[in-house]
Formats: structure tokens, sequence, C-alpha cells
């Protein structure tokens, strides 16, 4: 598919204190770049073309990430070019609609929301009655605080209205007529890559719509460490820009999820109906979120600015909703165990569990939860955005286009594509995350690669062996040809093989400190966006679960969001979920002894006799 390409001219003077690269100025005008590194120059996916005008000498950064015909054609990686005079830019790339998950288990749960409506009769005044419109609400809504701005703002004629009440203590709104059958929540889940909200009737429980995106933080880097770096470097109004991203996305998927949602009777539901709204998200999101600085998580000690659940008005950081409404943000562990995860656990009833179960959420961290009949040990291991098709010489998310899962057989290499029939051999864009697994599982299974992710020398293999046309060689550097345009690198299968020991050694650091092995579990439970996506046999076969978990898998979805909207359907749930978050006990891997050999060790990829087909 061609890129949608536009035509830009940006012009930089002398004057100028601190020199922008192009990236920025691109930034800065809204054009979209893919940019996972946040300009650092390590990723080579920022590409555009010079059209016209002087920018300046290819750095060597650039001459390792762009061919020899990219760079006569004027293909420049944008955070490499300084423009000190007016350029002539097309960019190359077009944002693509990326399929999020939304769904996941939901367990019996006791319905009690913290919101309930009341109906009431105000009276006009006369000289015989001046009681005033605060003391008739006291008289029938008993001992609730008013809040001043309300009473500001209150102009009540004589007639019937809805008090909204939030924890039987305050007053919320007041809405005309009888609105006692309405009631609306949201619940949302904010992920480094994906953010997903939910409407809910409050009154059923009943989800009536669902919006979702790709995180707008992504403009700031793609994983958490990336962006607390724009932030650091950054201090004047980096934190701002954070916190504006992820609040405009999520005003903008209130707005989608009440247009799309009409409810008989009521007709279209506003945002104004909505009064209570949940977060589950990491650590980091959860700080960007509310406007309280990072900064701290990304250096050590790694301490959180704060764990603890938070309620608050929604307005207070600018989320558009009904007239007080509540925002409550799940509680946290750690600074790499977040609310998500807590959630997760919550969800999957971990802290119940008479058994050995293994908990994992896999995305740009991998966050482990290990429930020992009950008792929950924890710890988070930076897969890296790899796994999500991020830092893959030709990766891409998982979006129409993206190859998804390959096939090597005699008679060459098999794709699917999203979007497209099975195994079609038609010219892919790119590979999303489950396809890099895929392709890395073949490579081994074929033996193309060798345990420690090498690949074999073309010379090792004869001309007649079907695997000999797959390999070639750039000056010294062996390539896989996937098609005639892409290819899988070295780098791209080592950023696999990181991840996977990474995933791995979380694994077993948890297993040794509770005192079992991988044959004790009866249970490994996935959850998340990217491993609902992930069959058995790439998990088994790249090695980031051993094969004695193959037939002890479960996908629970997207158990944070799941988390969220218990909380936002249970006061009682709220508080288990304190509890539980209090009770976890959380594992630094980097401060293990022996960590350093465990994760060398799981950085080996299985035998090929392990890897089916």
């Amino acid at each position: 598919m061609k890129s949608e390409r536009k035509t830009v001219n940006y012009e930089m003077t002398m004057k100028n204190m601190k020199r922008e690269s192009l990236l920025e100025k691109l930034r800065k005008e809204g054009r979209f770049v893919e940019n996972p590194c946040n300009g650092k120059g390590i990723c080579g996916k920022c590409k555009v073309k010079i059209l016209s005008g002087d920018s300046g000498e290819v750095t060597e950064t650039e001459r390792h990430f762009l061919s020899e015909e990219e760079l006569a054609r004027g293909i420049r990686l944008s955070c490499m070019v300084y423009p000190e005079e007016e350029l002539e830019v097309e960019t190359l790339q077009k944002e693509k609609k990326t399929e999020v998950l939304s769904e996941g288990y939901v367990p019996e749960f006791e319905k009690h929301t913290e919101l309930k409506k009341q109906l009431i009769h105000i009276r006009k005044p006369n000289l015989k009655d001046q009681t005033s419109m605060e003391e008739q609400l006291l008289n029938q809504l008993g001992n609730v605080e008013i809040p001043f701005s309300l009473l500001q703002h209150l102009e009540l004629s004589e007639g019937t209205y809805t008090a909204v009440i939030w924890s039987e203590k305050s007053l919320m709104a007041l809405e005309p007529g009888d609105q006692t059958d309405y009631l609306y929540g949201a619940a949302i889940d904010i992920g480094t890559t994906t953010v997903v909200t939910s409407l809910i009737d409050m009154m059923t429980g009943k989800e009536l719509g669902t919006a979702s995106r790709i995180n707008a933080q992504k403009e700031f880097g793609l994983d958490v460490l990336t962006r607390i770096s724009y932030e650091t470097e950054h201090p004047e109004d980096g934190k701002e820009h954070l916190q504006k991203a992820i609040i405009d996305s999520i005003n903008e998927m209130l707005d989608e999820v009440c247009r799309k949602t009409e409810v008989p009777g009521k007709g279209r539901i506003e945002k104004h109906d909505i009064y209570e709204i949940t977060v589950a998200a990491n650590c980091t999101m959860m700080h960007m979120l509310l406007g309280v600085s990072a900064r701290s998580i990304g250096r050590a000690p790694y301490a959180p600015a704060f764990v603890k659940s938070k309620n608050l008005r929604a307005a207070e950081i600018g989320i558009q909703a009904g007239e007080g409404a509540r925002l409550y943000c799940l509680p946290s562990v750690s600074a790499y165990i977040g609310a998500d995860i807590v959630a997760g656990a919550y969800v999957c009833e971990l802290r119940k569990q008479q058994k050995n179960v293994l908990f994992i959420d896999i995305g740009t961290n991998g966050e482990i939860v290990f429930s020992d009949h009950g008792r929950l040990l924890s710890c988070s291991c930076a897969a890296g955005p790899a796994l999500e098709g991020m830092n893959i010489s030709s990766g891409m998310r998982a979006a129409a286009g993206a190859i998804e899962d390959v096939k090597i057989t005699e008679q060459g290499v098999k794709l699917q594509i999203i979007g497209q029939e099975e195994y079609r051999q038609e010219e892919p864009e790119g590979v999303c995350g489950s396809g890099i697994l895929a392709v890395v599982k073949e490579l081994r299974r074929t033996g193309l690669i060798r345990k420690d992710g090498a690949f074999i020398k073309p010379k090792d293999i004869s001309e007649e062996d079907y695997r000999y046309p797959m390999l070639e060689l750039d000056g010294r550097k062996r390539k896989f040809k996937m098609t005639e345009r892409l290819r899988i690198t070295q780098g791209d299968v080592r950023q696999v093989q990181l991840a996977k020991g990474a995933i791995l050694s979380g694994f077993y650091a948890l297993l040794k400190k509770a005192g079992r092995t991988m044959e004790d579990l009866d249970q490994v439970m996935i959850a998340g966006q990217f491993g609902a996506h992930l069959p058995a046999e790439s998990l088994i076969g790249t090695g980031i679960l051993p094969k004695e978990v193959k037939d002890k898998l479960i996908y629970v979805g997207n158990s944070s969001k799941t988390g969220a909207y218990l909380a936002l359907m249970s006061g009682k749930a709220k508080q288990e979920m304190e509890e539980l978050a209090h009770h976890m006990e959380y594992m630094e891997l980097g401060a293990t002894e022996g960590y350093e050999r465990l994760f060398a060790d799981c950085l080996m990829f299985p035998d090929e006799s392990e890897i089916t087909e």
C-alpha cells in the first residue's frame, strides 16, 4: 500500500538558540513519522524524503540504517537532519489503524457501585415557607455534602430532579426530571502501546460501546523509558506534553463511544452523562496521566512518586465528563508492577488460587506474577518493543499489510498477512510482533540460526538445499530473505533473543524464589494485547516459554481493562484490589544473586527437535 504523502516546508534561522531536528519540527506540526526511539537514532524508522533544500551531510548513523539506493533518492532519517534553511519534505508513512484487544475474561463479582441516583422534589419557596434549596436537598438526601461549586451554579425551579450521589456522602449533580433508570461510567485501560475505553451502563453492568487507539504518547517514544527520557530532556514542558497527549486521547475516545451509543427511551448518551471513570495502567502511564513527574522511575533506585490508588474529580486533570465526575486510578505495587498487573491478578483471582499459577502480561515490558497457593511474587522484565514489531528492521504494528505468521517450506517462504487470505505470497509492508516471533521460530526449526541465535554460513549448506536461496550476504552480514523487499537481519534475531531471555529468566527467578520448578506449574495465564495473538507454537518454539507448560496455557485477554470495569461496578472490588496490591511481593531481578548468569542461559534458543511446525 502506498503511503500517504504530504509536502511541508520548514524554515530555521540562525537566530534560534536551540537547534531542532527535522523530526521535532514535523512532530510539532502534527505530521506522522514513525519514531520508536524518540529521536535517539537507534531505530531507523523516521524516514522522510528531502525534495529540495540543503539537508546537510549524511551521518554514519544514517548510513547504518539506509541503503545506498535510499540515500540516492534523498531518503534521510528526520532525527539526524538539522535544517538551517528552507526544506521541502515528503513524509513517507501513513498511520494505520491497529486492532486493539478490548475483551477478556470476567469473573463473577458482587455488583455494588459507589454511585447512586435518587429522586427529589423541589418546592417553590413562598412567604410562609422560605426553605432554601440547600435545605430542601439536605432534608431529602440526608447528611450529604453539597459542594460549593454546585451551589454556585444551582438554579432550580419547582419540579422533579434526579440527584447523583457519590459514595453516599457527596452530591455530584442534579439532573432535571426522572433519570433514575440511567447511570453511566467508563472503564479505561492505558497501556504503553494501546488505550481502550469502554462505556458502561452501571445499572446493568452492560458494556455499551468501546473505543481504542494507539497511545498518543508514541510520538515521544514507544517504551516508558524513552518517554521518561523525553520528560527529563524537556524539563520546562515535557511532563505537560505527555499528559496532554493521553488526556486528549481519552476525551476523544469518550466522544467517540458516546457518539456511537443510543439508549432506548433516552437517545444518544453524552459525555456529561458519565459520572465515574476508572483507570488501570502501568505505573509510568499513571504518573503521566495525572501529571506527576515520572523521572524517578527511570533512574535507580526506581522509586515512583506514588503507588496507592487515587480518587479525584476527573475535571482536575482535564477529562471531560459529567458534573463532578469521579476518576478512580487503581493501585500499583512498584515502579514496574503497575495497576494493570494488579487488575490482572485480581481478575484471575491469583490470591485465591489453591495451586501454582504463573501470570504474565506480555508487552513492551513483561510483568510476571507467580501465585504459590495464594502467595503472590512478582517481577518485571524489560522485553522491549521488539515483540510489538518495533526495533525490527522491517517491523511495524499489527495492522493491515503486516506479516503475522511465517512458514518455511521446501517450496519457499509462505506468509500470512493481516487483511489477506492465508499464506498468499503478496508483497507485505512489514512484519508485526507475532510475525517476527513466527519467523524466528521457523529459522530455528529449519536450522538457519543456531541455538545462540547466529545465522549459519551460506557456505555450510549446499546450493541444492531448499534453504540456500533464503540466506544472503550483505557484505559480511547474513540475512534471511523473507520477500523480494523484506529481510530479517541478525540484529532482528538479537532483539527477539533479548526479549526471550528477559521473560524466561523472570519466570525462572520467581520460581526459584518460591522454591518451585516449571514442572510444578498447574497453569500459565497469558494476558495483554500482544499475548492474545501468540500461539503456543511461537511461544514454545522461540523459547519464551519452556515446553513443559505447552498444555497449561490459558489466554485471559485484556485483564487490565476488565479490572478497571470491576472497580467501576463494585466498591468492594476497589477495596480488594488495594489489599491485593499491598500483599504482592516485588522482586528486583537485577538485584537477584546469579541473575546475570541466568539471563545469559535463557538467551539460548531451543533445540531444533523441540520445535513443531
